[in-house]
């Protein structure tokens, strides 16, 4: 029984990835519109009617959009902390009691055949985490909005098979946009998003042996392009001499249009 995952959508404009086995089916966010989130499904051509539950990482609206609406409409639990809870309640509508579950960080639960461990992210969210996903020796790991890269972090997501990593600006594209000084400085800052090349530098301390695939994910649509990133990405990673496109592959996520199903073997 083999792993599978998706990256439905990635962005600044809204997030959403699906990952599962035979047994067990996971949406990790809700960030769009319950029509695009539909629509995302029938792309990757799953059915979210078999989906087992919904995880949620933090309240901001790019990853809860259409979460209240897709869990209502299929009666899914919904997992995430106590502060992501109370942060995100006024936003998704009314959410049936036996729809609620905590998911606290720092914690692994197992559903049916995935143990799924989370973890806390520098960003500025009630209690933001993310997942590393478990199966039979094989480890999915999703990262996106942090500010940095701690240590603690990269030792729990190194040497995964699949890493969705973010690299959401080019800081010189930002710097010289348009945004206000002010969110110019959240976004740089250590509870903002990790740039292109501290994804880089990051990923060289992550990759291990087993890793085959990294995702540029949560990518600014104003401040960065993904054959900038990948190429700022790539670049950094054949100068520590890793084996880009020799069994180590960098690929590009869309705000729109789910990456293709891939099974982890």
């Amino acid at each position: 029984m083999t792993l599978s995952f998706t990256v439905l959508a990635s962005g600044s404009s809204g997030n959403a990835f699906y990952i599962g086995t035979e047994k067990e089916r996971i949406l990790v966010d809700a960030g769009l519109s319950g029509k695009q989130l539909e629509r995302l499904f029938e792309q990757a051509n799953l059915n979210p009617k078999d989906l087992s539950r919904i995880l949620v990482t933090h309240e901001h609206s790019d990853h809860i959009k259409g979460l209240g609406i897709i869990a209502r409409k299929y009666n899914l639990p919904i997992y995430a902390n106590e502060k992501t809870w109370k942060a995100m309640e006024g936003s998704i509508g009314k959410i049936s009691l036996d729809q609620k579950f905590i998911f606290n960080m720092e914690e692994v639960q197992t559903f049916h055949d995935i143990d799924v461990e989370s973890f806390g992210v520098s960003h500025d969210a009630a209690e933001p985490m993310f997942y590393t996903f478990h199966h039979h020796g094989k480890k999915v790991a999703l990262v996106t909005d942090l500010g940095y890269v701690s240590e603690k972090i990269k030792k729990t997501v190194e040497n995964a098979d699949a890493l969705i990593f973010e690299a959401n600006h080019d800081v010189s594209m930002l710097q010289m946009g348009r945004y206000p000084w002010n969110v110019k400085r959240r976004i740089l800052g250590d509870y903002g998003h990790v740039s292109n090349d501290d994804c880089a530098v990051a990923l060289a301390d992550i990759i291990g042996e087993r890793t085959k695939r990294i995702y540029l994910a949560h990518l600014s649509k104003d401040n960065n392009m993904k054959e900038l990133a990948r190429m700022s990405v790539e670049n950094h990673l054949k100068e520590a001499d890793f084996p880009i496109h020799f069994g180590l592959d960098i690929h590009d996520t869309d705000p729109v249009t789910p990456t293709p199903l891939y099974q982890v073997v």
